[in-house]
């Protein structure tokens, strides 16, 4: 079974808020400049920091290059969500957006404006949600 997110007038359109989290995560996991400036930061939790032996830095290189993304996993068709396994762990990885004047008290009005949205990555393992 397929489904396609189709846009809304009253609502963002869902593939630019995917291509601005694409870009942020790639920014904040693997280094890779975006085509235009994004406001955000990246949280991991302290398992995650504690899993030691290079497991961190494995699973944020893992949270950047991921790209499975289906209707299963991305009902909305942000890209806001995804789950990697190293070394037979499963990690998780979410990208909340808030106003950007917020000090993250207010989710994004306009999630597909990256002048007013501030995006967090939190990444975690999965047996901490």
């Amino acid at each position: 079974m397929s489904m396609t997110v189709q846009s809304q007038p009253d609502r963002p359109d869902p593939t630019v808020i995917a291509a601005q989290n694409d870009a942020f995560r790639k920014l904040a996991c693997l280094g890779v400049p975006p085509a235009q400036p994004t406001q955000g930061r990246m949280h991991v939790t302290r398992s995650l920091m504690e899993a030691g032996d290079g497991f961190m830095a494995e699973a944020v290189k893992a949270t950047g290059a991921f790209d499975r993304f289906e209707p299963e996993n991305d009902p909305e068709g942000w890209h806001d969500f995804g789950a990697v396994e190293i070394r037979g762990e499963t990690v998780f990885w979410k990208i909340d957006l808030y106003e950007a004047d917020s000090d993250f008290r207010y989710g994004a009005e306009t999630p597909d404006n990256p002048a007013t949205t501030m995006r967090v990555l939190t990444i975690m393992m999965a047996r901490d949600w």
